[in-house]
């Protein structure tokens, strides 16, 4: 959901562990942890029905797009993730094993332009040395979705996300400047294709490409280079292929399941940095019920520096816009009460 951050999840280098400043980043996590209260209470309650499709998240025509867990989807909507789990071994260190648990929310200003918070505590546990854990920057960000068409089940949005730089541990790593990463996303689905190729029409494939931009050129002598991120998802929905393609006999839990694979990259643009691309091809799987989704990836390294063996990402994800449509989860403007 944050783009800033989940840009730099694998690609930014760590020097130690992050405590929090108490100013607004801790306000922004009281607000979450009390919205993820709310929404887990009811969610309890609501996972033990049998699932429908969702009626307001991530829909173009009659294609419903997941919450993908490595890249950002176009989608503007009421969301938060709560946790999402990552785990990475890193060449820093000689091979720093790097666990993150992380939250976002997302809520919507107007029913195309939505606000978003995120934050990351970071449990790093090198071979050499000692373990240190902590929370990272937060992360703020904004989604504009200015083109829909659900005939052919697309979409295109423009987002900006800002990695607050101070409001971690300078130990843990944590930037002391910002990063600011305006980008693009999208999002086609195949079912505009013709009745012949009905099998491929439950695919889909959602991207996204931005540059983080430092407000720093160098930091204790160290280059901070602008870097393009960049990465897509390709999933094959086997809701779509149960609700718009034919029945297949399917039945729970295995219709509402989403397999796809994610690639996430990163390419330093300057400042000497040019051609350390960093990434991972991310396959997976996502479930997704009216309101809430669960997903979980393998995260393989495409290069040792990216990481040195395979590492997993895990979440758990509600549809505030499904869970609570006449308040939390409707626009602040513009919403139908």
């Amino acid at each position: 959901m944050i783009m800033a951050r989940v840009f730099a999840r694998i690609a930014r280098k760590r020097k130690g562990v992050p405590h929090m400043k108490r100013s607004f980043s801790h306000l922004i996590l009281l607000l979450i942890n009390r919205a993820a209260l709310t929404t887990g209470t009811a969610s309890l309650t609501m996972m033990l029905s049998a699932p429908k499709t969702a009626s307001a998240h991530g829909f173009a025509g009659s294609r419903f797009f997941p919450a993908t867990l490595s890249t950002d989807d176009p989608f503007v909507a009421d969301e938060f993730s709560l946790p999402t789990v990552s785990r990475i071994v890193t060449p820093d260190g000689g091979g720093t094993r790097d666990t993150e648990v992380s939250s976002d929310i997302a809520l919507r200003i107007t029913p195309k332009w939505d606000i978003e918070f995120g934050e990351t505590f970071i449990m790093l546990n090198p071979s050499q040395g000692k373990a240190v854990n902590g929370f990272g920057n937060l992360s703020i960000g904004s989604k504009y979705e200015f083109f829909e068409n659900d005939e052919h089940e697309a979409v295109v949005s423009l987002g900006l996300g800002v990695d607050v730089g101070g409001t971690g541990s300078k130990e843990a790593g944590a930037d002391t400047f910002s990063t600011w990463t305006p980008g693009l996303f999208f999002g086609k689905g195949l079912g505009d294709l013709p009745q012949k190729w009905s099998l491929l029409r439950p695919l889909a494939v959602t991207g996204l490409i931005g540059v983080a931009i430092p407000s720093s050129a160098r930091t204790d002598g160290s280059p901070n280079p602008a870097v393009l991120q960049w990465g897509f998802a390709v999933e094959y929905s086997l809701i779509y292929l149960q609700e718009q393609v034919r029945d297949v006999g399917l039945r729970a839990p295995f219709d509402r399941l989403i397999p796809l694979v994610e690639f996430s990259f990163s390419d330093p643009l300057n400042r000497g940095q040019s051609g350390l691309t960093t990434g991972t091809i991310n396959p997976g799987i996502i479930w997704s019920g009216k309101y809430f989704q669960v997903g979980a990836e393998a995260v393989i390294p495409v290069n040792s520096r990216t990481g040195n063996d395979v590492g997993f990402i895990a979440q758990l994800h509600f549809y505030l816009d499904d869970l609570f449509p006449h308040s939390l989860g409707r626009p602040l403007f513009g919403g139908t009460r």
